[in-house]
Parts: structure tokens; C-alpha cells; sequence
């Protein structure tokens, strides 16, 4: 599995709600398969994570949900903003992520999509819904943490 440390990558869209909604086990990345507007949009930032996930199919992997808007300059033709759309990853890495996904509580949800050299990629994460208390300790705990750094500031 590879992590993204390349110097040729720019992040282009990253999904906030993912650390704060769910607990994150894992991570990989995968490429996409993408029509000629469709990564046009994507370099210009047009990218919405919003209910996004990733589902099983037939021995490969679709991302659906992910919402890539119409290319300004484009012609007559454009793409399906909502289509789903193909991961491109080895078998035995989409097998190894349904196995682990069809857990209780498991899902498979994108965390980040950034070009690395000219190609579009999303980094997709093996993670597990938080419930509310759990999110409003880790709320509470980073507020205490950034009241007790801010009062620390104030003696150095």
C-alpha cells in the first residue's frame, strides 16, 4: 500500500467530515477512472464529498456519491456530475478491503483526492462511524486541549 509523500502531488479536495463522523482504520490509494471533463473539473477544484462511499461490484470497486461539477469551457458535451465512477486498483487490494469492510460497522469512505503526476487519485479509507458520545468527547477533549496551549502560551 502506498502513502502519499511525492513532491509531484497537489491536494485537490479533502473530506472534513471523514476524521470528525468516523473513526479511520486504514488507508490506501486508488486511481480513477475519469471521462476528459470530468478531470478538468477536478483540476479546478469542482469536487463535492458530500454521502460518498465506496461499494463492491463484480470483483471491482465503484466510488458513488462523489459530485464532479460541469467544466466551465466545456462544449455540447458534458459529463454526469453524480455517475458512479471506477476505482482502478489490484484485485487482491479490492478483495483485502470487502473482506474487512463487510465487518460490523465497517465502511469504506474517500478522505482525500489529489493529481499526482497529472493523474487524478483519491485515497480511500477502511473506517467505522463514530457514535455521537464519542464525538462529542473527542470535541470536548480538543477544546480542553486548545484552552490548556492557549494558557501555556501566555507563561512562555
Amino acid at each position: 500500500m502506498k502513502k502519499q509523500s511525492d513532491t509531484n502531488s497537489r491536494l485537490v479536495a479533502q473530506n472534513k467530515r471523514a476524521k470528525r463522523d468516523f473513526e479511520i482504520w486504514e488507508s490506501i490509494e486508488a486511481g480513477i477512472a475519469l471521462k476528459g471533463t470530468e478531470i478538468k473539473a477536478i483540476r479546478a477544484g469542482k469536487v463535492s464529498f458530500k454521502d460518498c462511499y465506496v461499494t463492491f461490484r463484480q470483483g471491482e470497486a465503484y466510488l458513488s456519491g462523489l459530485h464532479i461539477g460541469h467544466y466551465e469551457n466545456s462544449g455540447y458535451s458534458t459529463h454526469d456530475p453524480d455517475r458512479e465512477r471506477k476505482l482502478l486498483m489490484h484485485k487482491r487490494e479490492i478483495e483485502k478491503l470487502r473482506g474487512k469492510s463487510e465487518q460490523k460497522g465497517m465502511t469504506v469512505i474517500p478522505t482525500r483526492i489529489y493529481l499526482k503526476d497529472a493523474k487524478a487519485k483519491v485515497q480511500i479509507a477502511l473506517a467505522r462511524g463514530k457514535r455521537v458520545h464519542d464525538r462529542r468527547a473527542e470535541l470536548k477533549q480538543r477544546t480542553i486541549q486548545r484552552e490548556t496551549e492557549r494558557e501555556m502560551s501566555k507563561y512562555k
